[in-house]
C-alpha cells in the first residue's frame, strides 16, 4: 500500500516516525535517537530522511505534520506559541520549512504559551489534542508525566492553564549527580516505601531537603536498600510536586496522559492523596493529534 502521510514527533532526543497508508492504517514506526538538541537546523530535513525516505513515493509529495521540539526556536523552523486559553493549535496554524526533496511537504504545528506564570509546552499540546478527540466532553486536570511534567485545567474544548514542574529532571539530577547516587544503584522498587514518601511530603513539605540527606545518612549508618531509597526519593519528589499543584487535581477530574512506570507511579500517588486518575496511553494520543491535524489539512483542500 503507498503511504498516504506521515506523522511525526520530534522531541529533545528522540524522533518517532508513523507511515500512514491511504486508508488510515500504519504501515511503519519508525524511531532514531536524532532529537532536537543534536541537529542543527540544516540538519533536520536529512535526519527525517534518513528514516522515511524509501517511505517516500516518487510520484507525489507526500504531507508531513511534525509536533515537539521541532518548532522550537532551535529547531527545524520555529512555529509560534499559541495563548491560552485555546482550543490545541489546528493545522491551520503549522508553520512550513523549506526543504529540498520535492517529495514532502513539511507542517510544523505550535505549541502553547501561558503568559502568567510564564509557561510554555510544546509536543504535549498534541497529545491533549488526540485525547480530546476521544473525549470531547472533559472538563478538568490532565496530567502529563515525565522530564518535565505538565498539569493543563481544560474546559469546553479548551486549554484554560497549565503549569510545567521539573520533578523528573530534579530526580535526574539528585539521582545521577549528588552525593545521594551512591546509595541508589540498582532497579529495585519499594511500593510501600513510595506511597509513604509521597504522604510524607505532602504533609510536611518544607522537609524535603533535610529528608533527601537523610538517604545519604542511612545508606551509611543502616545499609538503607537501594529499592528503599530509590522508591522515596522519588516518592518525596511527587508528593512535592502534588503538593504544589494542589489547585489542579484537588476535587477535579483527573486523566494522566502517559505509559511505563513513571505514569504508574503518578496514578499510585494520586490514589495515596484520594484522587481515581483514569490513564491514557501516551503514544496513541500523540498520533491521535497528529491525525486530527492531518483531517484539519483535507478539509481545506
Amino acid at each position: 500500500m503507498d503511504t498516504g502521510w506521515i506523522a511525526v514527533d520530534w522531541g529533545t532526543s528522540a524522533l518517532r516516525v508513523w507511515v500512514i497508508g491511504a486508508d488510515g492504517s500504519v504501515l511503519a514506526r519508525l524511531r532514531s535517537d536524532r532529537g532536537m538538541a543534536t541537529l542543527a537546523p540544516l540538519a533536520f530535513e536529512g535526519a527525517l530522511l534518513d528514516l522515511i525516505d524509501a517511505h517516500l513515493p516518487q510520484a507525489c509529495v507526500t504531507p508531513v505534520i511534525c509536533c515537539g521540539m521541532v518548532g522550537a526556536r532551535q529547531g527545524w523552523v520555529e512555529a509560534p506559541y499559541i495563548a491560552v486559553p485555546a482550543a490545541p493549535p489546528v493545522f491551520a496554524q503549522a508553520v512550513r520549512p523549506d526543504v529540498r526533496d520535492p517529495r514532502m511537504a513539511v507542517h510544523v504545528l505550535p505549541g502553547m504559551r501561558q503568559d502568567k506564570p510564564a509557561d510554555v509546552m510544546r509536543g504535549e499540546e498534541t497529545q491533549i489534542a488526540g485525547f480530546l478527540t476521544a473525549h470531547g466532553d472533559f472538563d478538568g486536570v490532565l496530567c502529563l508525566p515525565g522530564t518535565h511534567a505538565k498539569w493543563a485545567r481544560i474546559s469546553a474544548g479548551e486549554v484554560v492553564s497549565f503549569r510545567t514542574v521539573m520533578t523528573g529532571e530534579l530526580f535526574a539530577l539528585l539521582s545521577g549527580q549528588s552525593v545521594l547516587r551512591h546509595g541508589l544503584d540498582g532497579d529495585g522498587w519499594d511500593d510501600a516505601a513510595f506511597a509513604e514518601a509521597v504522604d510524607d511530603a505532602m504533609t510536611a513539605p518544607a522537609q524535603l531537603t533535610a529528608r533527601l540527606f537523610s538517604l545519604r545518612a542511612e545508606g551509611l549508618l543502616h545499609g538503607l536498600d537501594a529499592a528503599i531509597a530509590r522508591a522515596r526519593l522519588s516518592g518525596w519528589l511527587i508528593g512535592l510536586e502534588l503538593a504544589g499543584t494542589r489547585p489542579y487535581w484537588l476535587g477535579q477530574n483527573v486523566a494522566l496522559i502517559g505509559d511505563g512506570a513513571l505514569t504508574d507511579r503518578y496514578a499510585q500517588a494520586l490514589r495515596v492523596v484520594g484522587a481515581l486518575p483514569a490513564v491514557t496511553d501516551a503514544t496513541r494520543v500523540t498520533l491521535a493529534g497528529l491525525t486530527a491535524a492531518r483531517m484539519q489539512m483535507k478539509g481545506t483542500t
